[in-house]
């Protein structure tokens, strides 16, 4: 296989910034870490902790957006990840305005990104107090159902659709005072008949690799509806050359969507780097039945769809030609699925997190953009 290069670097490393990881996402991460050290012809250095890395000469692979000072990064080819000033600007909280001027807000908080970016997400907003919650909450409700986020939750997980004050009353009640006001809670409207997308872009190695893709629920351990994985379709290079591959007018909006998501945060974020570049944007019904789309978080280090970017990443590199293809993640929960010959088996076993769980990928030719299901 050929080799990418990262100059200046001499190994590559996971940082590992949060005190509780997962067995199963540990074991993935450093699979993928090894892949991508591997690809660049770095040494593998192992796992490191804490939330940042003074050693320059190492590539790091993060498991969680960075926050400056990062002596070691300088561009986003110094990392798979990203590193912002503060740490709301890694967050979905970014994706919505305050309710008031007068309203709580952490250090740094500018709606600079709003001005920019307020037109391809949904109506909603960001508080981070109780108070500002309940305001933010009662002017969303005059419009319909609204949905209420934890702010670091993720995979779906940590949401509930609100129809009456009594109910968002009794949802904030159980929050946790101290981390809304450290990391904010999300209040938008509620979309029915949804369905979330993926765009996203690498920049690895000298390597562009931009995609559009579906994500996919299914049912964890405890029945409740999870992340399941995501279909990407990858081609070589930025979002035009995705552009060119992709005629559905639906998938092209979002497309349009993200990226000027990503530009905001390149203008309104000072210091502000990614390489791996994903967000999230629905497509729904709004209480009005109107059919309305936006972006509703972004992710700027490794993550469920990690592991079909590597991958395709790996196809790209060893085919100089090959300029579009497909690639999927998959994470299936109950005891021993059926897993197609054409996965690649990532890991399998009862996780500490989660129960039985079995998380795989495969890479496929290029076929333009079905919606599909879990590979069950």
């Amino acid at each position: 296989m050929d080799r990418l290069s990262s100059p200046g670097k001499s190994a590559l490393a996971l940082l590992i910034t949060e005190e509780l990881e997962s067995d199963h996402e540990a074991h993935v991460r450093r699979h993928l870490a090894e892949q991508l050290a591997g690809v660049l012809g770095l040494r593998f250095a192992g796992v490191r902790h804490g939330r940042q890395l003074d050693e320059t000469d190492i590539y790091v692979i993060p498991d969680a957006t960075l926050v400056t000072p990062q002596p070691g990064i300088r561009s986003d080819q110094d990392l798979y990840g990203g590193v912002v000033a503060r740490p709301f600007m890694a967050s979905k909280a970014i994706s919505h305005p305050l309710i008031s001027s007068d309203a709580a807000a952490p250090d740094g908080w500018t709606e600079r990104f709003m001005e920019l970016a307020g037109d391809v997400v949904l109506p909603g907003y960001s508080a981070f107090n109780l108070d500002d919650a309940l305001r933010a909450g009662a002017q969303l409700l005059q419009q319909g159902p609204v949905r209420v986020k934890v702010v670091q939750a993720r995979a779906g997980r940590g949401q509930q659709v609100i129809h009456a004050m009594p109910e968002l009353e009794k949802w904030l009640a159980q929050q946790d005072a101290s981390r809304v006001r450290q990391d904010g809670v999300v209040l938008e409207v509620n979309l029915t008949s949804v369905r979330t997308f993926s765009v996203g872009q690498l920049r690895i190695g000298g390597m562009v690799i931009s995609y559009f893709g579906c994500q996919n629920l299914t049912d964890a351990n405890d029945s409740t509806a999870v992340y399941g994985g995501s279909d990407l379709w990858l081609v070589r290079g930025n979002y035009t050359a995705l552009l060119r591959e992709i005629p559905d007018p639906v998938a092209r909006q979002l497309i349009h969507q993200a990226h000027r998501y990503e530009q905001a945060a390149e203008a309104a974020f000072p210091g502000f780097i990614a390489s791996r570049r994903n967000c999230d944007v629905a497509v729904g019904r709004n209480p009005s039945g109107q059919q309305r789309s936006g972006v509703l978080e972004q992710s700027w280090r490794i993550g469920g769809a990690s592991s079909a970017e590597v991958y395709a990443l790996l196809a790209f590199v060893a085919e100089p030609a090959l300029q579009r293809l497909q690639a999927s993640s998959c994470e299936i929960y109950g005891e021993a699925p059926v897993i197609p010959p054409d996965v690649t088996l990532l890991y399998q076993g009862d996780a500490s997190a989660t129960g039985p769980i079995t998380i795989g990928v495969r890479v496929t030719p290029w076929q333009q953009p079905v919606i599909t299901s879990n590979w069950q």
